[in-house]
This record gives C-alpha cells, sequence and structure tokens, in this order.
C-alpha cells in the first residue's frame, strides 16, 4: 500500500495522551476479551460514524437508502444534538465518520458540522457520491478542514457508471472533484485527501485502469477499489464481479455462492466504534444500515451510559457466542475489502 505522506502526518497530530491511553485501554479489553470470552470493555470509541442525513438522489441497486426501502424515518442530523454528543466524546475520540446511510451534502449544515469537529482537533472523514460539490461547496469543504473527502466514482463512462449509480451523472461526479482539487491548490491546503472510491462490480471490472489514468489526470490523491456487499448471492448476482480478487463471494462445489471469509466469534469493531445514526440512535456497526439493533437513545443518555449500558454488554456477549446467529454479521465481509492504491 502506498505511504501517503502529508495525510499520515496529518492523521497523527490528532493524536493526544488520552486518545492514546484510550486506545491502548480499547486494544487491550479486546484482547482480554477474547481470551477471556466474555466482554471486558474499558475506554470510549476511537471512531464513530456520525449520520448526517438518511435522504440520497440516487437509486444505487444495492443500497437501501438508495432503493428507498427503510423502515426507519428518513431526516437531517440536527447541528446541537451533534455538538452536544461532539462535546462529551472529543478527548478522546480519534477519528469522525461523517457518513452512514444517505448523502451527507444533503443535510445544509453538514460543513458546519465538520468544522466544529475540526476544531476540537478530530480526524474528520466523509463519502460522497459528488454531485452536490460545485464551486461554492468545494470551496466550503477546504474552508471546513475536512481532513479525507472519498468520492465514488464507479464508472469511467456514462452508461457504465450509471448501471450501479442509477440517476447518477458522472461528469458532474468529475467536475465536483475538479471543484474541490482546484480550491484546494488556490487556498493552498493539505487538506482534504481527496479519493476515488471504485466499488469493484461485474459491469465496471473492465474499467479498473481508467480509473487510475482519471485520477491522475484530475489531480485526485488516491485511488482505492472496494469489493461490493451483495444481499442476494447465494444463487449468484449480475453485480458479483468475475475477477476472484475483487468479490467478496465465491463459489462452491453446491453451486451456492458464500461470502471468502471465515466468521470469528469476535469483532474488533465492537471494541473501538460506533455509529450513530440522524436521530441519536446508537448501533453496534455499520452493517446495521436498517438500525435493528439499538443499543440506546442519546435523546435519554449519555453516550457514555449507552457504550457501557445493557444493551451494549448484551450484544457483545451473543457476538462472543456466535456471530452466525446475529442477522447483520451473516454478510459481515470485514477483512475482505480491497485496497488498491494508485
Amino acid at each position: 500500500m502506498t505511504f501517503y505522506k502529508a495525510d499520515t502526518i496529518n492523521f497523527l497530530r490528532k493524536l493526544t495522551f488520552r486518545r492514546v491511553f484510550n486506545i491502548i485501554q480499547l486494544y487491550t479489553s479486546y484482547q482480554l476479551t477474547k481470551l477471556a470470552k466474555k466482554p471486558i470493555q474499558w475506554g470510549l470509541p476511537m471512531t464513530i460514524s456520525f449520520e448526517p442525513t438518511t435522504a440520497c438522489n440516487l437509486r444505487c441497486p444495492e443500497c437501501p437508502s438508495g432503493l428507498r426501502q427503510f423502515t426507519r424515518n428518513t431526516g437531517n442530523l440536527k447541528e446541537d444534538f451533534f455538538r452536544k454528543v461532539i462535546d462529551e466524546l472529543h478527548k478522546k475520540l480519534l477519528y469522525l465518520i461523517f457518513y452512514f446511510q444517505g448523502e451527507p451534502y444533503i443535510n445544509p449544515k453538514f460543513l458546519d458540522m465538520v468544522k466544529y469537529a475540526t476544531d476540537k482537533g478530530i480526524y474528520t472523514i466523509t463519502s460522497t457520491n459528488g454531485h452536490f460539490l460545485d464551486d461554492d461547496r468545494a470551496r466550503k469543504t477546504i474552508e471546513s478542514g475536512l481532513d479525507r473527502l472519498i468520492i465514488s466514482v464507479d464508472g469511467t463512462t456514462q452508461e457504465v457508471y450509471q448501471s450501479y449509480r442509477r440517476e447518477g451523472n458522472l461528469e458532474n461526479v468529475l467536475q465536483g472533484a475538479r471543484n474541490v482539487v482546484k480550491w484546494k491548490k488556490k487556498l493552498n491546503s493539505k487538506t482534504p485527501h481527496i479519493i476515488f472510491q471504485f466499488l469493484v462490480v461485474k459491469p465496471n471490472e473492465h474499467q479498473i485502469p481508467d480509473i487510475y489514468r482519471l485520477a491522475k489526470e484530475i489531480g485526485v490523491d488516491e485511488v482505492k477499489l472496494k469489493t461490493a456487499q451483495i444481499y442476494d448471492y447465494e444463487n449468484g448476482n449480475e453485480l458479483i464481479p468475475t475477477i476472484d480478487k475483487y468479490s467478496r463471494y465465491r463459489k462452491g462445489k453446491d453451486g451456492k455462492f458464500k461470502i471468502k471469509n471465515q466468521l470469528l466469534n469476535h469483532c474488533w469493531k465492537l471494541w473501538h466504534a460506533s455509529v450513530i445514526t440522524w436521530d441519536g440512535t446508537v448501533l453496534p456497526c455499520c452493517f446495521d444500515k436498517d438500525a435493528k439493533h439499538r443499543l440506546g437513545k442519546l435523546q435519554n443518555m449519555s453516550f457514555a451510559q449507552v457504550w457501557n449500558g445493557h444493551g451494549y454488554d448484551a450484544f457483545r456477549k451473543s457476538l462472543l457466542k456466535g456471530r452466525d446467529q446475529i442477522d447483520i454479521c451473516k454478510n459481515c465481509t470485514e477483512g475482505c475489502k480491497v485496497w488498491a492504491d494508485q
């Protein structure tokens, strides 16, 4: 994997004594949990995924937001609520992901919240479909202090791009990337680290070399190839790549497709990270897209109370007993991502 000096230095500068000590607590308690086979939890999460909105302008076929199939309400994260949670967590929180479901830039206060987290010394990252990066928002993105910007570009021609990013316009996305690159240079900013994320599926796998060329032409910092999570995969799916290393699934002797990786009865994510939806519901991880496993509501409790509460403890216990018995874990492909850099 390529070493990106500026981004790495920027990330390391976010480390403080409290954050480092918290990471040590988290990792130690996780390792002790694996040995004792019962939940031991010290510290608070070093990583939080905060959901700016559930709304999206696209209709991607493997996304609940795109399919409009949520059973939960659609809404935008409120700025005052966000600030309250960040005020509680920022001294130990290192990494803040402004994404869960939906398109972050739809929330009109999104970049104000990024700026607030930046001012707290937190490393901030978001993932966008790139359709809202007009000249004004591109400039404001740089001014917000966002540390990492992931732009989904899942095809290098409109025909291929829209086969997955349905109702999307590739040229709008590429122009948005150009706008960000332009303002980054104009404002002499080292951030954000700009990434083209290419979700490898069967219709676009032949364009992998082209995405590197396109990124270089525009001035994007990095390309990441990501394997796709498929919901209905057992009997095959038109999105599963033919190139084995880019697929999370493999065809078995019985003709059925199976997940490549082995489900182990422990998970680092449950010890170092958490997800907070736009309405303040705390979830175990990003695979719980429809918020089925609700571990607490931050309108009624502090985050620390939820993190150390009965809901989290019960979920961690069930995970240690058998991840194959938890619905969101059955199609979990942590460790099956392909990171191929420019």
